[in-house]
């Protein structure tokens, strides 16, 4: 599982021009579900999301996370973090879930990062969404719960 997180001072997600989801301050996360993802790959980065600490404490140090903030999460399903361009110019999207699986498993950390108190809003899986943000700092991380980076 692979996820862009961006620190947000505001970010929302909509299709054919209905804002499904909003928020202020806090974590939009463009998330990306491979064909060999588990629940297990998805309660390691709902777990690491909720508690990494990109949010500047008193000093200006990252020393705070979401949850510190009182901040919130946009949580954006995205296959194509799963495309492979080593070869040719038209990506390859072979390592990425199949869609009946990639949408039980975003869901399911949609839900994990519910419980872990954080308030939660979605894009709509598998819709063509237009995604607005204003990137604070800015401040991205690249996040695989394959270590892979």
């Amino acid at each position: 599982m692979r996820a862009v997180l961006q620190r947000v001072s505001r970010a929302q997600v909509a299709v054919n021009g209905e804002i499904t989801g909003q928020i202020g301050l806090g974590l939009l996360v463009l998330l990306g579900i491979g064909r060999d993802d588990t629940e297990a790959d998805a309660i390691y980065l709902s777990e690491k999301i909720a508690g990494l600490r990109v949010f500047e404490d008193p000093e200006g140090k990252m020393n705070r996370s979401v949850q510190d903030v009182g901040g919130s999460v946009l949580a954006v399903s995205q296959f194509t973090l799963y495309g492979d361009v080593r070869r040719g110019k038209r990506p390859s999207f072979d390592a990425a879930a199949p869609p009946e699986k990639a949408r039980l498993l975003y869901e399911f950390f949609v839900e994990q990062i519910r419980a872990a108190g954080l308030r939660c809003e979605t894009g709509r899986f598998q819709e063509m969404m237009q995604v607005e943000l204003v990137n604070e700092g800015p401040v991205t991380i690249l996040l695989d719960s394959g270590k892979g980076f």
